[in-house]
C-alpha cells in the first residue's frame, strides 16, 4: 500500500478523521488567532498591484471596447496548457495515458524490526490523509506520549515547513515546531540520515531521534506499527484493530479502497487527460457505491469491529465534500448524498480522540492554497455546510447495525 507522493500536499505519503466537549477551538481563542496568523505566513505572496487607470488604458489601446482578440486567446491558452502540464508533471507524475502515478514509498516496514520504540518521533502534515491514518491510529492506541509527534505546514513552494508554535493546544491539532530536532523543514531532517538523501520528503515520516534515521515513510507499515509493535508502550493495548481473525476480510476491502478510494481521488484531481480521468471517475464512484450499499447492513467495513480499513477510508471519506468533489472534479456526487457512507464517516468522528486530528481549516489551506496548477488563484472556497462540526456531531444511528455483542464496542481511555 503506497502513500507517498511528490514535494507538495502530495509529498504526503498527502496519494488523509471526533468529539467532546470543544472540538475545535473558537475563531476568538488564542490557538486560532495564531494559526490563523501562521497560515498567512504560508499564503502565496500577493502580486504586485497594477493601477487600474493603467490597466484599463492597455485594454483599450489593444483591442477597444471588444473581448481580446481570438488569436490572444489562442495564444494565451496554447502557453497556459504547456505551463500546466510542465508543472503537473512535478507535482503528479503521469503514465503515458495522462493517468497519474503515485510513487512508491522509499523507506518501508522492513526497517522498523531495527529500532527501538522508545526513540521514535513521528512527523505529519494535516492536510495530508495519508499522515491522518498515522494520527489516528496513534490517538486510539493511547501513543501520545509514547510518540512525539512533529505537525509541519505546507510552505509556498509545497514543501513541508516548521514554525515556532506548539502544535496542540489539547484539543485540535494544529501546526507548529520540529519538537526533535532544530531543522526548520522536512527535507533537512531527512537530510539529517547518514548519508544524506536528495528524494522526496513526504509525510507521514517516522525518525529514530537516536540514531538519525528515516524508519518508515509508508504510511500502512507506520499503523500497522502503532496497532500492535508499541503494546508495551500503550494506554490503551487491548484494542487490535487488525485482529487475525479479520485480516483477509481488512485486505480484500484495502484492494478495493486503496486504488479505487484513496488513491482514486488523485488519480481524477491529477488526470491530464479526458481518457485518465473518466477511467478514474468512474471507478471511484463504483467504489463508493458498493461502498454505500455494504455499509447498510455493516456498522463498520468488518463488520461490528473498527479495523484499520475503517480508518485508511475515513480519512479520504472526510476530505470529500471538503476538497476532493470541487478541486479534484469528483463532482458526480457529494458524500452527503450517500446516506451510509456519511452517517458511517460521522460515526467514525464521534469515536473519541478523532475529530481532535482533523482541522478543516489546514485541510482546506493545504489544497486550495498551496496546489497552484489544480487553483491558480489559491482562493479558497466557503467550508460546505455538511462538513461543519456540529454537523458532523449528529447521531448517525448506527449503534445497533450488525452489532450483536455490545462488548464490541470502541472505547478509548
Amino acid at each position: 500500500m503506497h502513500s507517498s507522493s511528490s514535494t507538495s500536499l502530495l509529498n504526503s505519503s498527502f496519494p488523509i478523521p471526533h468529539p467532546e466537549k470543544s472540538k475545535s477551538p473558537s475563531a476568538t481563542s488564542p490557538i486560532r488567532r495564531r494559526f490563523t496568523i501562521r497560515m498567512s505566513l504560508n499564503d502565496n505572496p500577493k502580486p504586485p498591484d497594477i493601477p487600474s487607470s493603467l490597466l484599463s488604458s492597455v485594454t483599450k489601446l489593444l483591442w477597444g471596447p471588444s473581448l481580446p482578440p481570438g488569436l490572444l486567446i489562442s495564444t494565451v491558452r496554447t502557453a497556459w496548457h504547456s505551463t500546466w502540464r510542465l508543472m503537473m508533471s512535478q507535482l503528479a507524475p503521469s503514465e503515458p495515458s495522462g493517468g497519474y502515478s503515485r510513487p512508491a514509498s522509499r523507506f518501508r516496514a522492513d526497517e522498523l524490526t531495527r529500532q527501538s520504540p522508545k526513540t521514535l518521533h513521528l512527523y505529519v502534515g494535516l492536510p495530508c490523509p495519508w499522515a491522518h491514518r498515522t494520527l489516528i491510529v496513534r490517538a486510539l492506541k493511547g501513543l501520545e506520549e509514547a510518540v512525539p509527534v512533529s505537525i509541519a505546514a505546507p510552505g509556498t513552494d509545497g514543501s513541508w515547513e516548521f514554525n515556532d508554535i506548539r502544535g496542540s493546544d489539547g484539543d485540535i491539532l494544529i501546526p507548529g515546531r520540529n519538537n526533535a530536532n532544530g531543522c526548520r523543514t522536512l527535507k533537512q531532517v531527512y537530510q539529517l540520515r547518514r548519508g544524506g538523501y536528495n528524494g522526496r520528503s513526504t509525510v507521514p515520516m517516522l525518525w529514530d531521534t537516536e540514531t538519525k534515521e528515516v524508519v518508515c515513510n509508508e504510511s500502512y507499515d507506520i499503523i500497522q506499527l502503532f496497532n500492535s509493535g508499541l503494546n508495551g508502550l500503550a494506554r490503551n493495548p487491548g484494542l487490535d484493530l487488525n485482529p487475525p481473525s479479520l485480516r483477509d476480510e481488512i485486505e480484500k476491502w484495502n484492494r478495493v479502497i486503496y486504488p479505487n478510494v484513496n488513491n482514486g481521488v488523485y488519480r481524477c484531481g491529477f488526470a491530464q487527460s479526458q481518457e485518465a480521468y473518466d477511467k478514474a471517475v468512474e471507478e471511484l464512484f463504483n467504489a463508493l457505491d458498493v461502498l454505500d450499499a455494504h455499509l447498510g447492513s455493516s456498522r463498520y467495513l468488518c463488520g461490528a469491529k473498527l479495523t484499520l480499513a475503517d480508518v485508511c477510508l475515513f480519512t479520504t471519506l472526510i476530505r470529500f465534500d471538503l476538497v476532493y468533489n470541487g478541486l479534484f472534479k469528483c463532482t458526480k456526487k457529494k458524500l452527503i448524498e450517500y446516506s451510509n457512507l456519511h452517517g458511517y464517516m460521522r460515526d467514525l468522528y464521534q469515536i473519541p480522540k478523532v475529530a481532535e486530528t482533523c482541522n478543516f481549516r489546514a485541510i482546506m489551506d493545504g489544497y486550495y492554497r498551496i496546489l497552484f496548477p489544480l487553483n491558480p488563484g489559491s482562493i479558497r472556497p466557503v467550508m460546505p455546510s455538511g462538513c461543519e462540526h456540529e454537523v458532523l456531531c449528529r447521531p448517525h444511528n448506527r449503534d445497533s447495525i450488525s452489532l450483536t455483542d455490545k462488548s464490541t464496542e470502541i472505547f478509548v481511555s
